[in-house]
Formats: structure tokens, C-alpha cells, sequence
């Protein structure tokens, strides 16, 4: 097992505010405060933080983002070894969900440091939570691919998904996206959610139809995630069912590859499922 060593420095995942200043939580202004060293996304956004809260930066905020991270686990991981009292945190919510982070948990917790969390806000469960979907069981997506081939892989495998599915885009893409998703969805219930917990923040509800249409009316502006009800009856697609959907594509002449592809595509699974389940078929099946 990889259990902590006992040492007595640690990585603290810091959630922050989305908006409101006053939904940070006073363990939260405990760690910044006591923090040998800050990570964050952006200097000069968490300084706003640290001030607001009249908390002295003394030069212990570092840069933490998408083009650093890799490089910068290496010295984390040695500060925590050392003992210091490292806190990590995002310009808002909670790091490492679609913001940097995941990477640096992953290092000091593979070099069996002590990585613990100071939980709160969550744009993803902030969105879900006033969506007025099912919050039973969800699925979180992270941002849409860019390009629409990637983006139609997406809509593939949600065609059948059962869960509330949670996801963020840009205000320049939002009214493309809907605009994509109802032709395939449209009927389902979704909730476009702006600028939570901000003075200016907005719950657009309705079907992807309505609310495709009430947002081709206006761009939306800041911060948006949107929440989309799932696949109601959806089929059960077990192990068993892809692996003999496998087996029919193969018969038909396809290659392992193309067999997978046409299989999460039409049935709408994950390709690693489906792949997974391909490489297990032919481990039983023998040399």
C-alpha cells in the first residue's frame, strides 16, 4: 500500500471562493495564513484573496498553472519531505477539478507524503446542486474538445448515459454547443448556470431546445457549467454486451481498432471501456 510516511509536512488542497468572498471557510483562512508556501493559478488574483482577508503574503505565493505543473512537482513534493506546510489552490473553487493540481496530489502522494484537503466551494456541485436535475448519480466532463470531431465523440457516448452529466464552457462556445446537442438531445432538461455566487448570477432551465434558442437570442458572459439531464430507459450496456457487439464487427471483417470505434460510438460507452473489454475477450480467448 502507499500510506504516508509520517512526515511532518503536507500538501492541503485549499478550496476558495467562486465569487463571494464570504463563502471561504475559516479553516481555509487558518492554512492560508499559516502556509509556508502557496501554490495558485494566478499571483495577482490570490493576492486579492490574501488582502481581502488581511492575511500578509510575505512572499509565499507561487504560480501554479497548466504550462508549470509538471515541472514544479519535483520541488513540492521536496518542500513537504522537508516538513513545510504547503497549501495549493485555485483562482476559484476547488484545485486539480479542470484546474491545475491533480498532478501535484499524484506526486506527493506517490512519494507517500501527507496530502489532506480543506474542502468547500465546487463550481461543479454548486451548478448541480441548483440545477433542478437528478443529483443522485452524475458524471463530470470537464471542458468540450475544441474541435467538433472530438466533440461528437462526447455526444456519442452520452446518448445512452443514464447520469446527470456536469460540464463547463466558454461564453464564445456556449450557443454553438447547445446548438450542436439538440439535435441529439433535445428534448432532454438541462441548466446553464453563469457567474455563481456573483452579483450578476444566472440559471437558465428548460430543454436543450428552449434554452438553445433563449441563448442564440444574446451572449452569455463569465463563468458558465452546464448540467444535462440523462439517457431516460437507457439500455444496460454490460461487459457481456460489448463483448459480443465486438465479436459481430470482427466477424464482419473489421480490425481490432475499428471494431472498438464502431462499438463505443453506435453503443455510446467510453473507447478505454470498450477497449478494455476488447483486450480481455482475447486473453480469454488464448495464443
Amino acid at each position: 500500500m502507499n500510506e504516508p510516511t509520517g512526515a511532518s509536512g503536507e500538501l492541503v488542497v485549499v478550496a476558495t471562493p467562486l465569487g463571494n468572498l464570504g463563502d471561504i471557510s475559516k479553516r481555509a483562512l487558518e492554512l492560508l495564513a499559516r502556509a509556508d508556501v502557496v501554490y495558485c493559478e494566478d499571483t495577482r488574483r490570490s493576492s486579492t484573496l490574501f488582502s481581502a482577508n488581511a492575511i500578509s503574503v510575505n512572499a509565499r505565493l507561487r504560480a501554479l498553472h497548466q504550462h508549470n505543473e509538471a515541472s514544479q512537482c519535483a520541488e513540492i513534493v521536496d518542500q513537504v519531505r522537508r516538513g513545510l506546510l504547503v497549501v495549493l489552490i485555485s483562482d476559484a473553487g476547488t484545485p486539480g477539478i479542470s484546474d491545475p493540481g491533480s498532478r501535484v496530489v499524484g506526486a506527493v502522494a506517490q512519494a507517500r507524503l501527507k496530502v489532506t484537503t480543506a474542502p468547500g466551494p465546487s463550481a461543479v456541485i454548486a451548478a448541480l446542486s441548483i440545477s433542478g436535475l437528478d443529483t443522485e448519480r452524475f458524471c463530470m466532463e470537464g471542458f468540450l474538445p475544441r474541435k467538433v470531431g472530438e466533440r461528437e465523440k462526447f455526444y456519442a457516448q452520452w446518448t445512452n448515459e443514464p447520469r446527470t452529466i456536469v460540464f463547463f464552457e466558454s461564453p464564445q462556445r456556449i450557443g454553438n454547443t447547445l446548438n450542436e446537442m439538440r439535435g441529439r438531445f433535445g428534448e432532454r432538461r438541462v441548466a446553464v448556470a453563469r457567474e455563481m455566487t456573483k452579483l450578476h448570477e444566472e440559471v437558465i432551465r428548460g430543454t436543450l431546445d428552449e434554452v438553445a434558442d433563449f441563448v442564440a437570442g444574446g451572449a452569455l458572459i463569465g463563468e458558465i457549467v452546464v448540467v444535462i439531464e440523462g439517457a431516460k430507459d437507457a439500455p444496460i450496456v454490460t461487459d457481456a454486451t460489448l463483448a459480443r457487439a465486438l465479436r459481430e464487427q470482427v466477424a464482419q471483417g473489421a480490425t481490432t481498432r475499428d471494431a472498438v470505434d464502431f462499438v463505443a460510438t453506435s453503443l455510446g460507452v467510453a473507447r478505454r471501456v470498450v477497449y478494455r473489454v476488447a483486450l480481455e475477450s482475447r486473453s480469454d480467448d488464448g495464443p
